[in-house]
């Protein structure tokens, strides 16, 4: 039996194919049937290329039905999907073109000049363009892709692949180096995608409102994966707006956004009870959720965000369940499967994992199971650096377990800031930041000192009302925790520095406040 991700999904489709796969947000639907048809021609078209086995498909593309069945028709034809952040401009494709080597590059129509004078020049062999809101079955068609596709036939045998083939490269952010390709199986991808469907308990009838991008493995391979995996309608926005959003959910029973989305749906007035009132499950990630906004939202809403972990290189690790508490604060329980363990030094510098006699000790987060990747492409030492003798991928996150296993993350280890010979975690002051009325968020960094190493600094987004001055928090904090730990700047600012996925971009507060 092949282990090819797209016959895993099609095993799962709805008996009637004529029931909607995916509405979009201006009243286009495509049937499961169309989505069959559609992803059987770019396979054929993309087979008839004379792609060598293993060729990479890059895809720079706007959100739209297409570019979900160009990723199915990638995995159907056995071929390695590698989506790209839209956001990228030309030094970054060239690296990644450089790096990557794809056989084929799909770019929206708007950059097909400057994309093929680089996509050319590194030797990519087909370069056609997909234009978001085209479509088939009688749609409108823009770009050279469906174009070419729709001359091939609408049947396709689905590729024999095997658990431990390569399936997508999702590469990294970059911000603290040279971007990595983190390659995911057909195993790793299918193997999560099923546990997470038990884990929150999808439903017949469940239909997903999506407004993640899809170039991310929170968009990609969590929220349209589920819907795929589960036979489930998908109402698809181009872009997260809280005022669509809030029109949507009432049809809606599953929502799945970063933490900067529940932000901004309480911000807005018209999002209460009732507009939720459907909803079943609401899911946040790919950053951390503060804990006001964890209390807000059942204050406003009556539910309880479902927040868990995850990162390119793993997929989901941890969740919060879905029947029982779900804690504030934290990113809930290893997911069946997975094993996970808490990396700390002793007192001779070797590595030993925290035993369950140091409940809030803090270490490094290691973790092993099938949904771990198979390595960074092209990079056998940095892979082999990254995994222990027996097993284990150091994520870099740190983070601290309690008596009941829940897991809290505390930072990344890069950002671990050591002053004066104490090791500070950001993640900890900031916890203490927010608590401070008139506070809405912080970031905590290290930046360089004569003295100290290091100096602790923070960066904090006052509420609109707030009188808040560096005086008045350096005299909060000193009487909240130690004195090693308590900010030696503070700087207030008008917003943090987020990329697409809503994380704080922390080296870009560095190098504005580090000089």
């Amino acid at each position: 039996m092949t282990a090819n991700l797209y016959a895993l999904f099609a095993s799962r489709f709805p008996a009637d194919k004529t029931a909607c796969c995916i509405e979009t947000h201006d009243g286009q639907y495509y049937t499961w049937g169309d989505i069959e048809r559609a992803s059987a021609r770019m396979a054929n078209l993309l087979s008839s290329l004379g792609l060598p086995s293993g060729a990479r498909i890059a895809v720079q593309v706007e959100k739209s039905p297409e570019a979900v069945i160009l990723y199915l028709a990638t995995l159907r034809a056995g071929f390695v999907y590698l989506p790209l952040n839209t956001a990228y401009r030309a030094a970054e494709i060239e690296y990644f073109i450089g790096d990557a080597k794809p056989a084929v590059f799909v770019c929206s129509p708007q950059n097909f000049g400057w994309i093929a004078q680089i996509a050319f020049k590194a030797g990519t062999r087909h370069l056609f363009t997909l234009d978001e809101g085209a479509g088939g079955n009688g749609r409108r068609n823009s770009g050279s892709l469906l174009a070419r596709a729709m001359h091939h036939p609408d049947q396709f045998e689905t590729v024999e692949k095997q658990a431990d083939d390569l399936a997508v490269i999702l590469y990294t952010s970059g911000t603290t180096g040279r971007s990595k390709g983190a390659m995911l199986s057909h195993g790793n991808i299918g193997s999560n995608a099923q546990v997470l469907q038990q884990y929150w308990h999808w439903q017949a009838d469940d239909v997903l409102l999506h407004a993640l991008p899809l170039f991310h493995i929170h968009g990609l391979l969590v929220a349209a994966n589920g819907a795929l995996l589960n036979g489930s309608k998908m109402i698809f926005l181009p872009k997260f707006d809280a005022a669509e959003v809030c029109r949507q959910l009432p049809r809606s029973t599953v929502f799945m956004g970063v933490p900067t989305y529940y932000v901004r749906l309480l911000a807005n007035s018209g999002f209460d009870r009732n507009t939720c009132r459907n909803i079943r499950l609401f899911v946040s990630g790919s950053a951390p959720l503060l804990t006001d906004t964890f209390a807000e939202f059942i204050a406003r809403t009556g539910h309880t965000i479902l927040e868990r972990y995850g990162m390119s290189e793993t997929a989901m690790l941890t969740s919060n369940p879905y029947a029982s508490e779900r804690r504030g604060g934290t990113v809930g329980l290893p997911l069946p499967g997975v094993s996970l363990r808490l990396m700390t030094t002793d007192g001779n510098g070797d590595d030993v994992v925290c035993g369950t006699d140091q409940i809030g000790e803090i270490g490094e987060i290691q973790v092993k199971g099938p949904n771990v990747f198979l390595g960074y492409w092209c990079m056998p030492e940095k892979t082999a650096e990254e995994f222990t003798a027996d097993g284990y991928f150091k994520t870099g996150d740190v983070g601290k377990l309690d008596s009941e296993g829940y897991l809290a993350i505390v930072g990344r280890s890069k950002d671990l800031i050591i002053s004066g010979g104490y090791n500070v975690y950001p993640k900890e002051i900031e916890s203490v930041i927010d608590e401070i009325d008139g506070v809405l968020e912080s970031a905590v960094i290290g930046i360089p000192h004569e003295d100290f190493g290091e100096a602790v600094t923070a960066v904090i987004v006052k509420r609109p009302e707030a009188t808040l001055t560096t005086a008045d928090v350096i005299a909060l904090m000193k009487n909240t925790i130690a004195n090693f730990k308590v900010p030696k700047q503070v700087f207030f600012a008008e917003k943090l520095p987020r990329n697409t996925m809503g994380k704080v971009q922390k080296n870009l507060l560095r190098e504005r406040y580090g000089t």
